[in-house]
C-alpha cells in the first residue's frame, strides 16, 4: 500500500470514528426512564446574558435511578435553570427548594418505548449515511490520485476494497451502538 493511499484511508477512518462518536453521542440524549446527567448537562441557561451548558454552571448528579439533582455554584442561578429547564421541554417536571432542583424521572409508557426507539433508528441511519459519505468521498480522492498519476489502478482497487471494510466495520459499529440502546428503552 503506497503512503498516500494509506493517508487517504487513516483520514477515512478518523472521520469515521468521529461520526460513530457523535451517534453514540445522539444516543446519550435520548431519555430512558433512568436519571443520567446527559439529560440536562447540554440545556443552555442565560448565564448574565451568555447562553451556557448546565454543566458549567452546576453540579448534575443521578443519586437514585428515577432522580436527577442539580445543585448550582452560584445560588442565584436557581430560576434561571429552573426556566431553562422548562424552555428545554423535557416533559420532565423539576422542584426547586431554593438550594437544589429535584427532577424526579417518571417511567416511560410502552407507545413512548416504542417512539424513542424509532428515533434511534433515525439517528443511527444518519450516522451510517454520515459513514457512507465518508467512503464515497475517500474513493473518489482514490480516484482523482489515480487520474494524476499518484497511484497505480491496482492500489485504487485495493484502497477501494480496504475503504469498503471500513465502512463495513463502522457500519456494524453503529447498529451495535443502536441494539443496545433499543434494549434499554425496551427493557426498563
Amino acid at each position: 500500500m503506497s503512503e498516500a493511499t494509506a493517508e487517504v484511508l487513516l483520514e477515512a477512518e478518523d472521520h469515521m470514528e468521529k461520526t460513530v462518536k457523535a451517534t453514540e453521542h445522539e444516543f446519550s440524549l435520548v431519555r430512558t426512564g433512568r436519571a443520567s446527567p446527559a439529560l440536562v448537562e447540554e440545556i443552555k441557561v442565560d448565564y448574565h446574558g451568555t447562553p451556557t451548558a448546565l454543566q458549567q454552571l452546576a453540579m448534575i448528579r443521578a443519586p437514585e435511578a428515577r432522580l436527577l439533582t442539580i445543585e448550582p455554584w452560584e445560588k442565584g442561578l436557581i430560576r434561571a435553570i429552573e426556566k431553562a429547564l422548562a424552555d428545554a421541554r423535557l416533559g420532565l417536571n423539576p422542584q426547586n427548594d431554593g438550594k437544589l432542583i429535584r427532577i424526579g424521572i417518571p417511567p416511560l409508557t410502552e407507545e413512548r418505548r416504542r417512539e424513542l426507539a424509532k428515533g434511534c433508528q433515525h439517528t443511527a441511519e444518519k450516522g451510517r449515511v454520515a459513514v457512507r459519505n465518508v467512503r464515497r468521498e475517500a474513493i473518489d480522492h482514490l480516484r482523482k490520485m489515480e487520474k494524476e498519476g499518484a497511484v497505480s489502478e491496482d492500489e485504487l482497487h485495493r484502497g477501494q476494497d480496504d475503504i469498503q471494510k471500513l465502512t463495513d466495520q463502522y457500519i456494524a459499529k453503529i447498529d451495535k451502538l443502536v441494539k443496545a440502546k433499543e434494549e434499554e428503552l425496551m427493557s426498563e
